[in-house]
């Protein structure tokens, strides 16, 4: 039997740990089973002395790289968020020249206990990662004095998406950092560096990387997903006890993912109080398992101006919730609206996104609300020939000002039709945002 460092390469100064000896533990014929263009980066541990390897899928983000750069040229921190095994480490380990420090390790909390004497033993102008910044006792402090004091470095930080409601989070940082949310895996990124081009793949799969590129999809991911955001972001932070009501509620907005909110009629399906629902769809949103998305008013007494559209933040998530083994033609679209909310979102203040509906059931499925008066309709069809205007006259004839966009996954190239006397820009999502 061979001895556990066979299979591991020890490498002191790497702040990741051990890594896995690959030609040792892969045979030939199983390297042949990783796809060709996938990184792959092994992590090893033990326990129990049982040799247990964690599988992290790299795939080059350029998309998000670039946001980090260009965020940093205008402020040095950048705060990396997402649900748990979305691909935060993963993006941030693509940064070259970063000095990566993971706050997980004991030896890196203690080194960074004195900030000051920290920062002080950095090259000008470093660039540093901060990974699972949770794990220390006041990460808003480190970030706070690296803002102040040494504004040359560029930061990235890593951590939970609730860090920021907790009570170490004692300084907002306002006007000292800026935040990605990054979100599962777009379609731009599955055409480009994912090489993913089947659309029922992704919608499936879902965007959580590791599953996204799996050649098998393992349902059972989503179960334990789910146990470990309840119990790791919500339970301590939020002190929800009821687990059973809590993810039950959970489920019940992957069914009705897409639709409006309506709080009364959750509340009576779920056997939960409306005052337990609401607080539980904060703890959701805060976490970004969800996401809510306004109805858009100017005062008009026929428009919906209370009920929110509710989206659960993953399409996989919400095809197993469904049982769904695989994709039906009726469930794209409605999944299709997902991805196309991912990219608006990625591109646009989340304080800009709205749905729109009247009381007459005319509805658009995404209105962004632009500067200087513009406000720009977005509806996600599959096929181009599904669009139907009558709504958007209505919307226009209050809000005539704007793009109207159609947004479908198999378009090449943008190109604009009328319908309905008005123009209509038809493109897909790599094509966002549209001028």
């Amino acid at each position: 039997m061979k001895s556990k460092d066979h299979f591991l390469n020890r490498n002191p100064g790497n702040s990741k740990g051990l890594e896995l000896n690959r030609s040792s533990w892969f045979g030939s014929d199983n390297r042949a089973k990783i796809p060709a263009l996938v990184q792959i980066h092994l992590k090893a541990y033990f326990t129990n002395s049982r040799l247990n390897v964690k599988y992290v899928f790299m795939k080059q983000r350029q998309f998000w790289l670039d946001q980090i750069h260009d965020l940093w040229g205008k402020r040095g921190i950048v705060w990396l968020a997402g649900v748990r095994r979305i691909g935060k480490t993963s993006l941030a380990n693509q940064i070259e020249g970063a000095r990566d420090f993971n706050c997980d390790l004991p030896s890196v909390r203690r080194q960074l206990e004195d900030p000051e004497f920290f920062y002080d033993q950095q090259p000008k102008g470093a660039t540093l990662i901060f990974d699972e910044i949770q794990r220390l006792d006041d990460p808003s402090l480190l970030l706070k004095i690296a803002a102040d004091e040494y504004s040359s470095m560029r930061i990235l930080a890593t951590g939970s998406s609730t860090l920021e409601a907790t009570k170490k989070f004692k300084d907002a940082l306002t006007g000292r950092k800026h935040v990605i949310s990054l979100p599962p895996v777009l379609w731009r990124e599955c055409l480009t560096e994912f090489e993913v081009t089947d659309f029922d793949r992704r919608l499936l799969h879902g965007g959580f990387p590791e599953l996204l590129l799996a050649e098998n999809l393992d349902t059972s991911f989503y179960e334990e997903w789910m146990d470990s955001f309840y119990a790791r972001d919500i339970q301590e932070l939020f002190r929800v006890r009821n687990r059973t009501g809590f993810l039950s509620l959970l489920k019940l907005l992957c069914m009705r993912s897409g639709g409006q909110l309506d709080l009364t009629n959750v509340s009576k399906e779920s056997g939960l109080s409306r005052p337990t629902v609401m607080s539980h769809l904060e703890a959701m949103e805060i976490g970004q398992a969800i996401l809510r998305i306004p109805p858009f008013h100017g005062g008009g007494h026929r428009e919906i101006v209370k009920q929110p559209k509710v989206y659960v933040h993953d399409t996989g998530l919400i095809a197993h919730v469904r049982g769904w083994e695989q994709i039906r033609e009726a469930d794209r679209g409605h999944l299709w609206e997902n991805l196309v909310l991912d990219e608006l979102k990625s591109i646009h203040p989340l304080s800009c996104l709205h749905h729109w509906r009247d009381k007459k059931q005319h509805e658009i499925d995404f209105v962004v609300d632009r500067t200087r008066g513009r406000i720009d309709t977005v509806e996600a069809k599959i096929n181009p020939d599904a669009f139907e205007p009558h709504s958007l006259k209505v919307f226009r004839e209050a809000y005539p000002k704007g793009k109207n966009l159609l947004v479908c996954p198999f378009v090449k190239d943008p190109y604009k039709i009328r319908s309905g006397g008005f123009e209509v820009i038809i493109c897909s999502t790599p094509h966002l945002p549209i001028p």
